[in-house]
């Protein structure tokens, strides 16, 4: 196992590279950040458009720009990925990508990791109830849920749980749960705990919205897997053997039917990397999803190509991690 991780691991670098490689070309082939300066009415002075494709490095040509902006050698200390620095920003010197960035991680990693948390427990655990009652009452209406929750778009979604939410507070009379932004606009004067409490109910509604698809995904998915376990040969063997329901699901067939799940689980991470793009729309939250949209309505190609690479990086963790987990899950798979 340790040798499998370390060699992983140094397979991360090219992985990187490959990456950076594909986002730098995808993001500076799509078109002139300058583009509405240089078509403003009236028109934009010359030296004005020059000094802006100077401070951007648009007067270097594309394989300038790419070492520049991987290593930042031969910038002005504002770029370079390993120097930890995006590039510069189109929106002017005053906007520093890299601490937009650090600011809205948090917002948006509390809302992913609550959401993927929830999908991926309620999964499993409706996908072996599924599987231990099939073609039962429960059995089906989890099917049902799980069809509805795939047949709507992650937006449409975001949208009935929001006004679900204004209904409910309109018939109560009063604020139970929040429907836009990540916290109240005025915390000055709570507390620790307070601001928790408050952080925490603006998180419910988004979570779910965000939450239901990889759900959905997940369950159907540990049903099939449990089913095929629960009908092989060895748990048929564990039964005859007279050991208790309970123990044969848990000790034998729980835990090989997690295997092809793991997989999927990791993989759902970049789903809601997507995801959340469209949930911040939906709430007005200002974390790294409504980030990128800024960053693309204002042709910040630094800051695009940023958010890629983050987003990239968190699913090559990702899977290194369902790989790593295949060792513990099942004894039978040997990495050395």
């Amino acid at each position: 196992m340790l040798m499998y991780s370390v060699r992983r691991l140094l397979i991360l670098p090219p992985v990187m590279l490959a990456a950076a490689i594909f986002v730098f070309l995808a993001v500076d082939l799509t078109g002139d950040p300058l583009a509405e300066m240089r078509m403003a009415t009236p028109p934009v002075p010359d030296e004005t458009i020059a000094a802006e494709e100077e401070r951007l490095y648009l007067d270097r040509s594309m394989p300038e720009r790419f070492v520049l902006w991987t290593t930042g050698i031969g910038g002005r200390g504002d770029i370079g990925l390993l120097q930890g620095e995006f590039g510069p920003s189109t929106r002017g010197t005053a906007f520093d990508i890299g601490t937009q960035i650090n600011d809205r991680t948090w917002i948006t990693m509390r809302l992913v990791i609550a959401a993927l948390s929830l999908a991926i427990g309620l999964a499993i655990l409706f996908g072996v109830i599924s599987a231990l009652r099939q073609y039962s009452v429960m059995d089906y209406t989890l099917t049902f849920i799980a069809f509805v929750a795939l047949a709507m778009p992650t937006f449409w979604i975001g949208l009935l749980i929001q006004q679900a939410g204004v209904t409910m507070n309109d018939f109560f009379g009063q604020t139970l749960v929040y429907t836009v932004g990540a916290t109240s606009a005025d915390t000055r004067g709570m507390t620790a705990w307070q601001a928790f409490l408050d952080a925490g109910a603006h998180l419910v509604l988004p979570t779910i919205a965000l939450m239901l698809t990889g759900f959905a995904q997940l369950s159907r998915y540990q049903r099939a897997s449990m089913l095929e376990v629960l009908n092989s040969d060895y748990v048929r063997l564990a039964r005859a053997k007279g050991l208790p329901n309970r123990v044969v699901v848990r000790r034998h067939a729980l835990r090989t039917a997690l295997i092809p799940v793991t997989t999927l689980s990791m993989l759902l991470i970049a789903g809601a990397i997507d995801g959340v793009v469209l949930i911040e729309v939906v709430y007005q939250w200002r974390g790294l999803g409504t980030f990128f949209v800024e960053s693309v309505r204002n042709n910040d190609t630094y800051a695009v190509m940023g958010w890629l690479m983050l987003s990239g990086f968190v699913v090559i963790i990702a899977n290194l991690i369902a790989d790593l987990l295949y060792g513990v899950l099942d004894p039978r798979i040997r990495y050395d």
